[in-house]
């Protein structure tokens, strides 16, 4: 048991949206997580009761904080942050003057501290880079059981809640529904309602507002308005229906949402207060004291290891791979409604991440690809070849590919999607990359040179990477010597040298030439495409000119196409391993052991763009050459959108 001393004081909570309160936590004369023990959902303010129970401590603070601000040193983007991001609305965020507000404020608890923190690092908008406090983050998630979209109809858009409501909440679950049936609160009379204001702002301005403070994840703003509404997605391998930020936000920090709305065949706006309830996602526990234990000590899986050393993690086929993936957003949604699933019969290789159809013009093929990190990596590879076969086999002589709300994976596979599509005669399939250069990164490297460390036990290896000429580089080069300087916003960054990454060879045969004639290609999604997603995306955008567009989002404002584009991610346990494997835990630069459970994932490596090489690709503003709004028609059924954009978006055939 952790030496967290449980307090018995009652907290006062802040509010944290407008006209929004939360409710102050229980007496403590009763422990307010045994009250909620083995309940699936519970109101907010009883999880945020548990939640705020457990006080602020100083040495927690100074050990998270210590582990944040030396693993911030790794951070490429770090420097991006000193002054606004026009072009994606992103604000200044001074991250290392917050550091030290946040080490000198007096806290009420200990989840104020850290929601604080967690609140600074979702400030970035980058999903790369975030501080998850397991305690809190994955505890419980409010869901409300209106989730609301951008609809054009009739040629105008506005705000609805999703018009397929009383299909998809109770798929949310019975005790789910039964919540709401036993405060007879009657959620079905909102499906398809106009939604005019929420919590006293404008609609779409309020989405503004979850864009701004509670969705992150992604550098532009308009990225994260569409992150706002419900949408489709392939979770699980399986059609699913994700609520959206303003109808599932992941703390329990809000009682309810004030609606105006004009409900379906009615005319005259009328004011709803719709009830949240939290789902719990976290491990099971009986009282406060087992909550923490559970929930919130380090455990065996917080902090990294020495790979080097029997039982470390080690590479199969001698390289570790690297992943640029978004967490899940947990359970953010259920199982899509069954009328909405695709009645297109499914292609060969659509038992995974991936799902294969062809259209009914017998032309369109469609590849949706919900992801890039798949139950099998190899799989996937195999599920691309044989879907492109039978496309082929099929007759057809065109391709969409879908990427809505797909969030990364595994880099390599983005890269062999993309060789794939362009055949291997076109060359190098990925981005130059770059690691930034501080004095630890160039410590870790040097060491892994003198004790032998290879790409089997650690990612700064440099038999990890090729040079430029595609030639994987010898076990003994420091691509650190020299390392390159620039200035980012008046201050000197230094990096690594420029490399490639080592996808090759892959385990099915690349085709010479391009399966599909390049121009008859077209990329579809909703904006939320992260990580690999994003590089993939945008290796096609910017060498083949593949036509993208974009469905959602606030009508009038500009979307990018890309979500979240950095190159590779390493959470805190790989960072962690990658200074132990090195043998320089005890080195004053390495930061701690973490003490409670927790990650603090960072974005390690930076592509560059093919247009701008000076230029991250996630610093390079790129737009979809088409801009659409979803109907009630399109909004939850890829098939109804897959056909209209074979008919908008090859129509000049």
């Amino acid at each position: 048991m952790s030496s967290l001393t449980v307090a018995l004081a009652a907290l006062a909570a802040t509010a944290t949206l407008p006209g929004v309160s939360v409710a102050a936590p229980a007496s403590r004369d009763v422990d307010p997580c045994a009250k909620i023990a083995g309940q699936e959902f519970v109101v907010p303010a009883d999880a945020m009761a548990c939640l705020t129970y457990f006080p602020f401590n100083a040495t927690l603070r100074q050990n998270v904080l210590d582990v944040v601000s030396k693993v911030f040193d790794f951070y490429t983007f770090e420097d991006y942050y000193l002054e606004p991001v026009p072009e994606f609305q992103q604000p200044a965020v001074l991250i290392r003057e917050e550091l030290a507000r946040i080490n000198s404020t007096e806290y009420n608890s200990d989840y104020a501290f850290n929601k604080d923190l967690f609140d600074l690092t979702n400030s970035l908008n980058d999903g790369h880079t975030a501080w998850f406090p397991f305690c809190y983050w994955s505890a419980f998630q409010n869901i409300l059981p209106a989730p609301v979209v951008s609809l054009s109809v009739n040629g105008t858009e506005d705000v609805y809640v999703v018009p397929d409501l009383a299909d998809f909440v109770p798929l949310l679950g019975a005790n789910y529904t039964a919540y709401y049936d036993a405060i007879g609160f009657d959620w079905t009379r909102l499906a398809g309602a106009r939604v005019l204001e929420i919590e006293g702002l404008d609609a779409y301005a309020y989405a503004d507002y979850v864009a701004d403070t509670v969705t992150g994840n992604y550098l532009d703003h308009g990225v994260r308005v569409n992150s706002a509404f419900s949408s489709y997605r392939i979770a699980d391998n399986v059609f699913s229906q994700r609520v959206g930020d303003i109808a599932g936000p992941l703390f329990p920090n809000q009682d309810n949402l004030t609606m105006t709305v004009v409900l379906a065949n009615a005319s005259v706006p009328e004011t709803v207060v719709v009830p949240y309830l939290a789902a719990f996602l976290g491990s099971p526990f009986t009282d406060a004291a087992s909550y923490w234990e559970n929930n919130c000590a380090a455990n065996n899986e917080t902090n990294g290891v020495d790979n080097a050393l029997p039982g470390g993690s080690r590479a199969v086929g001698g390289r570790k791979q690297p992943r640029a993936a978004l967490h899940a957003n947990l359970v953010t949604g259920a199982n899509i409604p069954s009328q909405l699933i695709p009645t297109l019969q499914n292609v060969t290789g659509s038992e995974g991440v991936i799902k294969n159809y062809l259209l009914d013009d017998n032309q369109t093929a469609v590849m949706f690809v919900g992801s890039f990190s798949p139950d099998d990596y190899y799989a996937f590879q195999y599920d691309v070849a044989d879907a492109i076969a039978a496309f082929q086999a099929a007759g057809a002589t065109r391709l969409i590919i879908d990427l809505t709300n797909n969030g990364g994976g595994y880099v390599c596979l983005g890269e062999f999607l993309h060789q794939y599509l362009a055949g291997s005669n076109f060359g190098f399939p990925g981005y130059s990359t770059a690691i930034r250069a501080n004095a630890l990164a160039k410590q870790i490297l040097a060491a892994d040179i003198t004790l032998d460390n290879t790409g089997e036990v650690c990612f700064y290896a440099p038999n990890n990477w090729a040079y430029t000429n595609d030639t994987i580089m010898p076990e003994t080069d420091d691509y650190f010597v020299p390392e390159v300087n620039r200035t980012i916003n008046g201050v000197l960054y230094s990096e690594s040298q420029r490399f490639y990454d080592v996808c090759t060879p892959f385990n099915v045969s690349i085709p010479a030439e391009p399966p599909f004639d390049l121009s008859k290609v077209v990329i579809v999604s909703n904006g939320d495409c992260a990580s690999t997603c994003a590089q993939f995306s945008t290796l096609m955008y910017e060498r083949h000119n593949t036509t993208t567009a974009v469905f959602g989002g606030k009508p009038g404002e500009v979307m990018q196409f890309k979500g979240m584009a950095g190159e590779q991610v390493l959470e805190w346990t790989d960072i962690d391993s990658e200074i132990k494997t090195a043998g320089l835990k005890d080195d004053p630069l390495a930061p701690p052991d973490l003490l409670v459970y927790g990650d603090f994932r960072h974005n390690w490596r930076t592509a560059y763009s093919w247009r701008d090489e000076q230029t991250p690709i996630a610093y390079y503003s790129e737009l979809p050459q088409y801009r659409f709004a979803y109907t009630p028609e399109t909004y939850m059924s890829a098939q109804n959108l897959w056909t209209f954009a074979a008919q908008e978006l090859f129509k000049d055939e």
